[in-house]
């Protein structure tokens, strides 16, 4: 977890510097005043809960699990795009009859009257016990799960377990498959921050700010792409009407026309360059427009930051912090 939230951090302009791996504390380059903690991700929820670190990155699934209704810790962007998981339960594959949760819910009952409790191995208690209930499940004892839980059904200390899973392929590696309506939930790395250090901390709330607003621009900046293009047109505006025909090339605002001035001097060929921001879905479309439209030497960039005219993420935090002065 820790190399890929550094590598995300570095994408957003926060390189984090520290004088050796083994330093347990760094700082991010460029930026005076901040410091960088290094901890295990369930202790970064803990952290923040008690004002210990201003903000935190690390699972979705922990901070729902340790502190789904704690008012000390709020969720500032609950996906930041990597790490992504699933909690789910899984039951042996010998199991046949069983295939939905409401299926487990009649088993449960059926082992209910044989005396028999059914033992749900995890390390999520909170998470797996809210879930089972909703769904009907009434009758389960939860086992504490240490280190690798898919051998539980098969060391006989559990019948099932709930626990993360990426692809899937150790779970099928270990004879377990996945209840129909069996994800307990989704979840991703989040940035997390902590009320009770940024409330009344005006110096600190600023730089937390300046984290935010990288990190938010870095992630929106994933749904665009930059077109250059060069384009005949008689003037400015018959060549914003040629682009903007199509839904994929009218831009954020508009396209952005510039006359383009030929090495030949001759400023009558009516030649234009036009720049347009375009969702990163529709780049295609949006390529195929312009050359019908006639454009050349279509360029398409990737841009590093695309700040909006404020912070969503950043205001959604302040109101936050008011709501609970």
């Amino acid at each position: 977890y820790e190399e890929a939230t550094l590598r995300f951090l570095e994408g957003a302009g926060l390189s984090v510097w520290r004088p050796n791996p083994r330093q347990y504390v760094g700082r991010l380059s460029g930026i005076d005043g901040i410091e960088v903690l290094f901890q295990r991700t369930a202790d970064i929820v803990q952290q923040v809960v008690t004002g210990g670190a201003d903000l935190g990155i690390t699972g979705y699934d922990l901070v729902a699990e340790l502190a789904g209704d704690d008012p000390h810790v709020l969720v500032v962007m609950e996906d930041l795009g990597f790490r992504r998981c699933e909690l789910v339960l899984a039951v042996p594959e010998s199991w046949l009859d069983v295939t939905t949760i409401a299926d487990l819910a009649d088993l449960a009952v059926e082992w209910k009257r044989r005396g028999r409790t059914l033992r749900v191995a995890t390390k999520f208690p909170n998470l797996t016990r809210e879930f089972l209930l909703r769904n009907g499940v009434h009758y389960f004892t939860l086992v504490e799960g240490h280190g690798a839980l898919e051998v539980a059904p098969a060391l006989g200390y559990a019948d099932l377990i709930a626990d993360l899973t990426e692809t899937g392929v150790t779970l099928r590696e270990n004879r377990l498959r996945v209840l129909e309506g069996g994800v307990i939930l989704r979840a991703q790395a989040c940035l997390i921050a902590s009320r009770k250090s940024l409330c009344h901390a005006p110096e600190k709330l600023e730089r937390a700010r300046i984290v935010i607003e990288l990190i938010e621009a870095r992630l929106r900046s994933r749904r665009y792409r930059l077109i250059t293009a060069n384009i005949r047109g008689h003037d400015e505006e018959d060549v914003v009407r040629h682009v903007t025909a199509h839904v994929a090339t009218t831009g954020e605002l508009g396209p952005t026309v510039a006359r383009v001035y030929p090495k030949s001097g001759d400023t009558r060929s009516g030649w234009y360059e036009v720049t347009i921001i375009v969702p990163a879905h529709l780049l295609l479309e949006a390529v195929d427009h312009l050359r019908l439209a006639g454009s050349t030497g279509i360029t398409v960039t990737s841009p590093d930051y695309v700040f909006d005219s404020r912070s969503l993420a950043f205001e959604r935090l302040c109101r936050a912090l008011e709501e609970g002065a």
